[in-house]
């Protein structure tokens, strides 16, 4: 069971993040932090807008880190972080590394530790069954160094390092044919008689191999130094040294280099299933985003997933929620408006309240838990009520949001007013900023009945700023439609000051929808003036539905 004090915790709001959205993650991950064990951590979903950045600058806080996917990755999986192999060692080093680690695939690494091949028990076996060819130790460029670790011999004369690259391998059987046996370069293998010995010298081997002895006469040892020529002394009879000879061959002979199945430590574990379900290979490698090697999974590694640990704030809607969020494992949700379809395994903290903003309920839990509310988050709190009561104008602005964001004004020594109409103008400043920019920085997708669709709220304070972007808007909506799969779109164009919205819309039915739900409000070339209506999640989205729903 996973330690309480070690768990990493997400604590995110929905896509597209207003100010509340970022503020809550931000604040309600320090509150956490200060009361439970774990180690919580604010993330966003998407980036910040003009006015968010300016509330985090203000108040000096990090931007919170970018979250796309809360999916389970490969990361999350309790893989084997086993060293990858030099491509030099032996085929019999390498059998004993599987057998000592319970392994059938190595991952054989070069410099940086970069990846350049795998071997699996069945090239070893390979090695040893199905290849009849005398010259495949030289072809490979086995190092001597190999073949005295194989056959635990022990070097007479000659270097270690060196590397045995032309010639045979050569069992001297009898005195009187020795000579026709043994060509120039070759290796030979041989008993512990001098006088063979110094006839196999004769022939000029690259390398002679002495078998039954630890050592061997030192005018044989005089002689193989004289010709240069490696002369190794083993315990091990002739026949074990033949059988065994072999396996010193280095593994990058019969490794597997081309066309290598990996992955990288953030793939996706729905991906990676994909992909191995169709492959009959027992491991993978996982490769680091420099492409460096960090360790091996087999398909029962798969079944050992620990799903992220999130806490969702200011939304509870799946559509608005990061990707994967099927995959995660929620375990609250703080949020003030309605309830959406999120549904998770277990029962889990819900707190909903019908208020003004997130950050008011966060506040709220503040002081239930005693904690200290510091000038900083006093900060992030107010502005974060500042923006979705639009200065408490909203008809979504309760009471309770007045008092608190007052109090906040007070622990953060600002004036509110002041602060408020700072942010405002931030967020319409839409210079150097594209129009799908604008649409998104606070952008919403519902479903109705059968039809799903979404909503853009662009707030500035004054209607020439939002005239400047109006027509560029309208024409960026059928693209909208395509990208994010939907029946219909609408953008509230909100003036702060005089309290109205203008809205445009896309969509075939999307006419009828608002007809339906403003009757009597003025049209003017696809464009709706609504006065008094400021708020998407009490005065927009319902009247939507209910134009939906009268379809």
């Amino acid at each position: 069971m996973e330690n309480k004090n070690n768990q990493v915790v997400w604590v995110i709001g929905h896509r597209n993040p207003d100010t509340d959205s970022i503020c809550a993650a931000i604040t309600y991950a320090n509150l956490k932090n200060q009361i439970e064990p774990g180690n919580f951590i604010p993330k966003k979903a998407g980036s910040l807008s003009e006015e968010t950045k300016y509330v985090l600058e203000r108040f000096g806080v990090e931007e919170p880190e970018t979250v796309l996917n809360v999916g389970t990755q490969l990361k999350d999986i309790d893989f084997r972080r086993t060293d990858g192999v030099s491509s030099h060692i032996s085929l019999k080093k390498a059998w004993e590394l599987m057998k000592t680690e319970d392994v059938v695939t190595l991952p054989i690494v070069g410099v940086n530790n970069r990846l350049e091949g795998l071997i699996v028990n069945g090239d070893i076996a390979y090695s040893y069954m199905d290849i009849y060819d005398n010259q495949i130790m030289s072809r490979a460029r086995t190092q001597y160094r190999n073949i005295i670790e194989t056959i635990n011999g022990h070097l007479l004369t000659g270097n270690e390092h060196a590397y045995f690259v032309k010639g045979r391998v050569v069992i001297a059987s009898g005195a009187c044919s020795i000579r026709k046996e043994i060509a120039e370069d070759d290796l030979v293998i041989l008993g512990d008689v001098k006088e063979r010995q110094l006839v196999a010298l004769e022939q000029n081997p690259s390398c002679m191999i002495v078998s039954g002895v630890r050592t061997v006469d030192q005018e044989v040892i005089d002689r193989a130094a004289a010709i240069e020529c490696i002369l190794i002394a083993t315990e091990y009879d002739t026949f074990t040294v033949a059988r065994m000879v072999h396996q010193s061959i280095p593994i990058k002979a019969f490794m597997s280099k081309e066309k290598l199945v990996t992955f990288d430590i953030d793939d996706y574990i729905d991906d990676v299933q994909e992909v191995v379900s169709k492959i009959r290979h027992r491991d993978f490698p996982v490769l680091d985003q420099e492409r460096h090697y960090i360790g091996m999974f087999s398909r029962r590694n798969l079944l050992n997933t620990k799903k992220k640990k999130v806490i969702l704030v200011d939304h509870n809607e799946k559509s608005q929620a990061v990707e994967g969020i099927d995959e995660a494992e929620i375990l609250e949700i703080i949020d003030h408006h309605r309830i959406g379809s999120l549904e998770t395994i277990q029962p889990i903290f819900f707190r909903n309240q019908p208020l003004g903003c997130s950050s008011t309920i966060i506040y709220q839990m503040y002081r239930e838990k005693g904690v200290e509310v510091t000038p900083k988050i006093a900060g992030l709190l107010l502005s974060a009520i500042l923006s979705d009561t639009l200065m408490f104008k909203s008809p979504t602005c309760t009471a309770v949001d007045v008092r608190v964001g007052k109090e906040l004004a007070e622990i953060a020594e600002v004036d509110y007013k002041e602060l408020a109409m700072s942010m405002f103008e931030a967020g319409s400043n839409f210079k150097d900023r594209t129009i799908e920019e604008i649409f998104y920085q606070d952008f919403k997708t519902f479903a109705a009945e059968s039809m799903t669709f979404g909503v853009s709220q662009v707030s500035a304070v004054s209607e020439n700023q939002l005239k400047k972007i109006r027509d560029d808007l309208q024409d960026y909506l059928n693209q909208v439609m395509v990208d994010k799969n939907l029946d219909m779109v609408f953008v509230m164009l909100t003036n702060i000051l005089d309290q109205r919205s203008e809205v445009i819309f896309a969509g075939q039915k999307a006419e009828n929808v608002m007809r339906m739900a403003f009757p009597g409000k003025e049209e003017r070339e696809g464009l709706y003036g609504l006065a008094g209506v400021v708020s998407r999640k009490k005065q927009m989205i319902p009247k939507i539905i209910e134009g939906i729903q009268q379809l």
